[in-house]
């Protein structure tokens, strides 16, 4: 905690690796969000 943290230099994008770990996690609940399954969402059964 008193250190400061690593940095990346990609070309011009400067970014924190604690940073970096948030964005990633980010996108992959993103991802998970996307292709999991509606609850009750199931084939073959009608709604109505």
């Amino acid at each position: 905690m008193d250190s400061p943290a690593g940095y990346l230099h990609l070309g011009f994008i400067v970014v924190s690796v604690p940073n970096l770990l948030l964005f990633g996690g980010m996108i992959v609940l993103f991802a998970v969000a996307l292709f999991a399954p509606f609850p009750g969402n199931r084939r073959g059964r009608s709604s109505r």
